[in-house]
């Protein structure tokens, strides 16, 4: 298995994740659930009229915890949006209720990030147990 793949998998597993970001000098962390792995890159969205994208423009250092059981991951790197909607036309055609959010009427965008400069801890509550660079 990959170790994009084991990324994916582990956050499938924990179901809610947490995504954080900074909002001047302060640390801002909220609950999400989707993402997606495409062509070993794992994506991210979020509306173009919430806080969090905002935020991610004004600084791209992003960082996602899990917890499954005792063990927890870190997948932390510079979050990089994607310059074309295709992937999110994907995630929508496949999602009836985030289509009530994001459409013509509301005028909400779904935009889509993956991380570069990447790095994934896979962690005991002492340590990191794998380490992965992408």
């Amino acid at each position: 298995m990959k170790p994009i793949e084991k990324v994916n998998d582990f956050l499938t597993q924990a179901g809610i994740f947490y995504l954080s970001t900074v909002d001047g000098d302060k640390p801002k962390c909220r609950p999400v659930a989707f993402h997606m792995l495409m062509d070993d890159r794992l994506y991210f969205g979020t509306g173009d009229f919430k806080e969090v994208y905002k935020q991610i423009q004004k600084n791209s250092h992003v960082e996602f915890c899990a917890t499954v059981g005792k063990e927890f991951i870190r997948y932390f790197g510079t979050a990089v949006f994607e310059p074309n909607d295709i992937i999110a036309e994907k995630v929508l055609a496949a999602a009836p209720d985030m289509q009530k959010i994001y459409n013509e009427k509301t005028g909400y965008q779904l935009k889509i990030f993956h991380l570069e400069n990447a790095t994934a801890e896979f962690r005991n509550a002492l340590n990191a147990v794998e380490t992965y660079t992408f």
